[in-house]
């Protein structure tokens, strides 16, 4: 069987960015994710932030 490659150049510069943007808000959200797992665990331990 014979493979057929296309050959392309480099994406735009906006899809680019775009997927810079997509994964820049993605590991925002799972910090944030994170974070608020750690406090629902403190808060379970008896522990305040105040």
């Amino acid at each position: 069987m014979a493979e057929i490659r296309h050959i392309t150049g480099p994406s735009p510069l906006w899809k680019r960015l775009l997927w810079m943007v997509v994964i820049w808000s993605a590991s925002i959200l799972a910090l944030a994710v994170v974070a608020q797992l750690f406090r629902l665990m403190m808060t379970a331990a008896g522990m305040k932030s105040h």
